[in-house]
């Protein structure tokens, strides 16, 4: 058996067109375009790599886009100071802190900070409650997508076992409540686990956010699994690989995102779409 390809780029694609489209229609209705702020501190390459994607796709969709670069020296007070001015200036409409961030500033800290109103990633307490109520505007880009990228290819997640290795407040979180918002049974595994293969061989879905390349191997899935990887490594030769085996996994499970081509481009479409519901409901008050 081969698994199917879960494509996140045609499908981000799709999003983004429609994103596009509706910006155009409400840009003839009179309305300003929508602006995100990126605040990016210090010169991590990773960060720079993540964040000029996400500016070429604010280009495409026609969102306006800023980066406010910051020295990695800058307080936690300072970088404070930063997002209030941006939370009180009505003409930024979204406000995206890019991760990770220089010790000592405590990313959970910056997460309270960002206006849940302009909090185009998901992370903000009050966003993650609704999350949990279901009742959320905006929810976390990353499982957003992946959740997404499910009902696409008409993927139920009902009284499927899903089960979760990583169980940070980026993925593995947000990720759990939208599986259980969805009727899944959900299992949340982490590195504090001994055991993980006896966890994923349950999953009829199994998401991998560790950042281990081939971390996922084979024997460490059922048969028929569904396989969504999140994890994105680089080799010395500059190849980019996910946390599955996916050579191998591939022909076990049912379904499966490649790397890259899956989640990413849907974590970075979903960040589009939460621009425009921000904009949408807290700066233009038009409510769908």
């Amino acid at each position: 058996m081969a698994a199917k390809i879960l494509d996140g780029s045609s499908l981000a694609k799709k999003i983004k067109d429609q994103i596009k489209q509706e910006i155009i229609t409400l840009i003839e209705k009179g309305f300003s375009k929508p602006k995100l702020v990126v605040l990016m501190v210090g010169n991590n390459y990773s960060s720079q790599k993540y964040v000029t994607h996400k500016i070429k796709a604010c280009e495409y969709c026609g969102i306006d886009s800023e980066i406010i670069r910051l020295d990695e020296n800058i307080t936690e007070e300072e970088l404070d100071i930063k997002i209030d001015e941006l939370n009180n200036n009505p003409s930024i409409h979204g406000i995206l802190v890019q991760f990770p961030l220089p010790k000592p500033i405590r990313k959970r800290d910056i997460m309270l900070k960002i206006s849940y109103q302009k909090d185009v990633d998901g992370f903000n307490p009050l966003n993650m409650g609704r999350l949990a109520q279901d009742n959320a505007d905006v929810q976390a880009c990353t499982p957003f997508g992946i959740m997404k990228l499910l009902d696409e290819y008409n993927i139920s997640c009902e009284g499927k076992h899903a089960v979760i290795i990583g169980r940070s407040q980026i993925v593995g979180r947000p990720m759990a409540l939208m599986l259980l918002n969805e009727k899944a049974v959900i299992t949340i595994t982490h590195r504090y686990i001994s055991d993980l293969k006896y966890f994923t061989k349950l999953g009829d879905i199994v998401i991998s956010a560790t950042g281990r390349p081939k971390s996922i191997t084979a024997d460490m899935i059922k048969d028929g699994a569904i396989c969504i990887d999140v994890g994105i490594s680089q080799n010395e030769k500059g190849k980019l690989s996910g946390d599955f085996d996916f050579d191998e996994v591939s022909k076990k499970a049912s379904w499966i995102t490649p790397v890259p081509g899956g989640v990413g481009p849907m974590t970075v479409a979903m960040l589009m779409y939460n621009q425009l519901q921000v904009y949408k409901k807290y700066a233009i008050k038009i409510i769908d």
